[in-house]
């Protein structure tokens, strides 16, 4: 644990904004200091006790996910595979994939080409049969599309959820009967049709025999990654079993653009350099004029109404127009465009998008995974990815789990033999 934490550390930790913080800070709810080594404005450690979600910066015992060796060969199915950063966790966690499905036909090229060995299937996932892989497959993931669901009766049912992107998830769940079930998605999943889609899918899983732990959100900068992402976790695990899930504990130690891109803990090497998007001439201008870790608010009152248009005169921050990234912090959340006005994510220094290679790393793929399709369909692919060290610390915990249900069932045989 460190003695200080910065303005913008404490932020991303709390998931709430430098504005808020400075609220909390007139309130006297905290009390920032002055750095005794550089002088700058931070939050001394102890007075971040008060707040429960991060706790475990206190926890002596929270020790981060080590990594676990499979007891045996564990295999999963991956639904929405896309770009393969949720299946190349998983697969340096230890589990086997033995089948992955993708309508994307980029994505589906990015995946052969990488992993010659996987199986892929492209196309629709409703013509996918998984019958085949009934009682083959220990894991079953998927990072479905929120859809709201069309309700029947009180408790949604399995039929109830046809026609939706998820319905295919559970079927490929009915028809496999994995001893894990865990899809992934964003954090709106929680709050979507206010509620309803989320409980229904527990209600759903229920219904195929799975009981579904409490929705976890899990936070990327918490888990290796230099990126302010946050995903929701949804897992089922096969009743009767006395399966035990534990989630992926957290990391104390947050890693910023600067660990992404440069040579490191992350990478042992700087980034290496790529294609990528570049902006227009008088877009180029403006931006340059934009400080390290500022935004559009950063300029000239005239360069802010000529940039914002009419946005300059509409409530809200809007915090991620004209935005430059920080050397010093983990990047915003990646989108599928990074030169998209309202989610602009400009270099550190350089007056531009970040590179293929630079957005590939901070969703943490190694600088071997390639990327086919054009441009535009390179950043699409990795901006949709699950960032690959999260997907690691999801797989530890199910190889975690699989192998404690596999030593018991073990155990019970030995029990029967002995009496």
């Amino acid at each position: 644990m460190k003695d200080f934490y910065s303005l913008s550390e404490v932020a991303d930790m709390l998931s709430v904004s430098k504005e808020t913080l400075r609220r909390w800070d007139k309130s006297g709810k905290l009390v920032p200091v002055r750095h005794p080594m550089n002088g700058y404005r931070v939050y001394p450690a102890q007075s971040l006790k008060q707040f429960e979600s991060i706790g475990f910066l206190f926890n002596e015992d929270a020790a981060s996910n080590e990594k676990v060796i499979p007891a045996q060969e564990y295999k999963a199915i991956e639904l929405f595979a896309g770009a393969g950063g949720l299946a190349l966790g998983l697969e340096k966690a230890g589990l086997k994939c033995a089948l992955l499905n993708e309508i994307d036909k980029d994505a589906c090229q990015t995946l052969r080409y990488n992993r010659p060995h996987w199986n892929v299937i492209q196309g629709d996932v409703r013509e996918v049969n998984f019958k085949p892989y009934k009682a083959k497959v220990d894991v079953v993931t998927g990072g479905f599309p929120c859809q709201a669901f069309s309700y029947a009766g009180k408790k949604l049912g399995f039929e109830d959820a046809r026609g939706t992107l998820f319905y295919e998830f559970a079927r490929a769940i009915k028809e496999t009967k994995p001893l894990i079930a865990i899809g992934e998605n964003v954090r709106g999943l929680l709050t979507h049709d206010n509620g309803k889609t989320i409980s229904g899918m527990v209600s759903i899983l229920g219904e195929l025999g799975y009981e579904v732990l409490p929705p976890q959100v899990l936070k990327a900068i918490f888990h290796r990654v230099p990126q302010k992402r946050e995903r929701v976790l949804l897992v089922g695990l096969k009743k009767g079993l006395g399966l035990k899930f534990d989630f992926p504990k957290q990391h104390k130690t947050l890693f910023t653009v600067g660990d992404a891109l440069k040579k490191g803990v992350l990478f042992d090497c700087d980034v290496p350099d790529s294609p990528g998007q570049a902006y227009p001439k008088r877009k180029r201008e403006i931006m340059a004029k934009v400080p390290q870790g500022g935004y559009w608010r950063n300029l000239p009152l005239a360069l802010q109404k000529e940039y914002m248009m009419k946005s300059f005169y509409l409530g809200g921050g809007k915090t991620g127009m004209a935005r430059r990234m920080s050397w010093d912090e983990p990047c915003l959340t990646l989108t599928c465009n990074p030169a998209q006005k309202q989610t602009e994510r400009c270099h550190p220094e350089e007056t531009r998008p970040f590179t293929i290679r630079e957005y590939a790393r901070i969703q943490t793929f190694p600088d071997q995974w390639q990327f086919a399709g054009s441009l535009s369909s390179q950043y699409r692919q990795i901006g949709n990815a699950v960032p690959v060290n999260l997907a690691e610390e999801i797989g530890r915990s199910a190889v975690a789990c699989l192998n404690r249900y596999y030593a018991s069932v073990a155990n019970q045989k030995k029990t029967r033999k002995v009496a």
